[in-house]
C-alpha cells in the first residue's frame, strides 16, 4: 500500500534579507556619490588637449555666466573674494588656487581674478575639461 503525501514542498527563496541588503547597498552608493563631487557649481569649462589631476583638495575659485563668484561654493562679491580667498588659505596653509571658469566668460575676467594671485603670490591653476 502506498502512502501519498497531501502536501507537496515548493522550493522557496527567501528574499527578506535580499531586500535588506540592496537597500543598505543604495544608501551606501547614493552618499558616495554625492561626496564624489565637490564642486556641484555646473559651469562648462574650456577644453584643453591635456589635463592634470590634483590628489589633494585644493581651494577653488569658481565664476558664473552672469559673474557670480564662489569661494569652495560660498557666494562672495568681487569685492570680497581676495580677503575671503586669503582667510580660506591661511586656514588651510595652502597656496595653490583651483580656478573654475566658463569657456564663454571675458579674459578680462579671468585677468581679475590671477592678478589677486599675483599680489599675494599664490599659484593659480585653472580648470579645464578634456
Amino acid at each position: 500500500m502506498r502512502v501519498r503525501r497531501s502536501k507537496r514542498f515548493h522550493a522557496e527563496v527567501a528574499a527578506h534579507a535580499l531586500s535588506d541588503i540592496m537597500f543598505f547597498l543604495l544608501l551606501f552608493f547614493l552618499i558616495i556619490s554625492t561626496l564624489a563631487n565637490p564642486n556641484v557649481i555646473d559651469l562648462a569649462l574650456p577644453k584643453a588637449d591635456s589635463n592634470k589631476t590634483t590628489d589633494k583638495a585644493h581651494t577653488t575659485i569658481s565664476v558664473t555666466a552672469d559673474k557670480q563668484y564662489f569661494v569652495d561654493k560660498q557666494p562672495v562679491a568681487f569685492e570680497e573674494l581676495e580677503g575671503t580667498l586669503m582667510a580660506k588659505l591661511a586656514q588651510s596653509g595652502d597656496n595653490v588656487v583651483i580656478v573654475r571658469l566658463p569657456k564663454d566668460l571675458q579674459v578680462q575676467d579671468m585677468v581679475d581674478i590671477l592678478q589677486i594671485g599675483q599680489r599675494n603670490k599664490l599659484k593659480f591653476s585653472i580648470a579645464t575639461t578634456k
